[in-house]
């Protein structure tokens, strides 16, 4: 059993920044990529970041500059550091992180129950 969970979401006004944590845990052999995504209300799940085992990042472009991603392998933990918020930030933030059971296992997804995050004034 694998659980990833969200932290660290809440109200904050524009221009501000919150961070978020994701702690994976359970019967864990190793994390590939770990990522987070978000969903606005009456929108589709969207990419928000990604980063590897090796650290390599990825952004979407309405991020870029202001979020940045980060973990903790030890802690099998991600960040995502949330700067210059604007109000179309707003939505559930989702951790993602593929990862395998056992050494020979096969590589599974697991998602977080999700987080809000509410920009507004």
């Amino acid at each position: 059993q694998v659980q990833l969970m969200e932290s660290g979401g809440g109200l904050v006004q524009p221009g501000g920044s919150l961070r978020l944590s994701c702690a994976a845990s359970g019967s864990i052999f190793s994390i590939n990529a770990m990522g987070w995504y978000r969903r606005a209300p009456g929108k589709q799940r969207e990419l928000v970041a990604t980063i590897t085992s090796g650290g390599s990042t990825n952004y979407a472009t309405s991020v870029k500059g202001r979020f940045t991603i980060s973990r903790d392998n030890a802690k099998n933990t991600v960040y995502l550091e949330m700067n210059s918020l604007k109000p179309e930030d707003t939505a559930v933030y989702y951790c993602n992180a593929a990862l395998r059971s056992r050494r020979w296992g096969p590589w599974d997804d697991y998602w977080g129950q999700g987080t809000q995050v509410t920009v507004s004034s």
